[in-house]
């Protein structure tokens, strides 16, 4: 059964992203702050699926530490889930994404209509200050740009390994940066086509003020990140059904720990 519902929600995930680009192109004809809604809504929907089809929820905390304007989102990154589900919570959400994507028939045409920020990875000091200057507009539309500093998913539990990038656009666009914690790893896993039920726990922490040093924001970015995130993983040991990745998370927290 766990198999038939992940593969029933795997399926439906592609399947309406796919119809819901199709019959909202309109949309695309729309000043972007009058088409942004479809984007949440489809967050929307795929939460909804997830609960009713896996059995899998979500609790959100923190909600009160979200500011106003223009901040940089930066999330723990374990899982697919945190790449839509944080959506409906950011209000002008911007994502920092590779050039590539652009190309993609009619996906492309929604990140270049809602000014998401594509980066040329071969070209990295060109692509770096094309970026910065993307990032300093968005901040000056008061949109929120959405970060995943360790770069791509890791397993949950692993050592973390967040890229100093962050640091460097937390200077130049001298703006609050909000950290992100979560447990989804312990329900979605990296690569995974198998999901668990459970509830997702995730958290908005107090965000950072501008002003810190570039050294000292990004120690302070891991160790709140990390030490909320160990803190969610833990909680999940109460559940009633706890999730069988809880063994997996051990091992990985061992082999972190052993490393450190």
């Amino acid at each position: 059964m766990l198999f038939l519902r992940s593969s029933i929600f795997q399926i439906l995930f592609y399947t309406i992203t796919l119809a819901l680009m199709l019959v909202g192109s309109p949309v695309l004809l729309l000043p972007r702050k009058w088409g942004w809604w479809v984007v949440p809504f489809w967050a929307n929907i795929l939460l909804f699926l997830l609960r009713i089809i896996v059995g899998l929820k979500v609790e959100v905390r923190g909600k009160e530490n979200i500011p106003q304007g223009g901040y940089i989102v930066a999330s723990k990154h374990q899982s697919a889930w945190e790449t839509f589900a944080l959506i409906p919570h950011v209000p002008n959400a911007t994502y920092i994404l590779k050039r590539e994507l652009r190309w993609i028939p009619i996906f492309g045409w929604y990140t270049a209509k809602y000014q998401q920020i594509p980066i040329n990875r071969g070209k990295r000091a060109a692509a770096l200050a094309a970026m910065v200057e993307s990032a300093k507009q968005t901040i000056a539309d008061e949109r929120q740009i959405m970060i995943f500093p360790e770069g791509t998913r890791r397993p949950v539990g692993a050592e973390p390994q967040f890229k100093f990038g962050i640091a460097h656009l937390y200077k130049d666009l001298n703006c609050p940066v909000l950290p992100v914690a979560l447990n989804a790893g312990l329900y979605w896993p990296r690569a995974s086509w198998i999901i668990y039920p459970g509830t997702v726990l995730v958290e908005f922490l107090p965000p950072i003020a501008p002003g810190l040093g570039a050294r000292a924001f990004h120690n302070t970015l891991v160790d709140t990140i990390e030490t909320a995130t160990i803190r969610l993983c833990e909680e999940a040991r109460t559940a009633e059904s706890p999730t069988p990745m809880l063994a997996v998370y051990d091992r990985n927290r061992k082999a972190a720990n052993a490393k450190a």
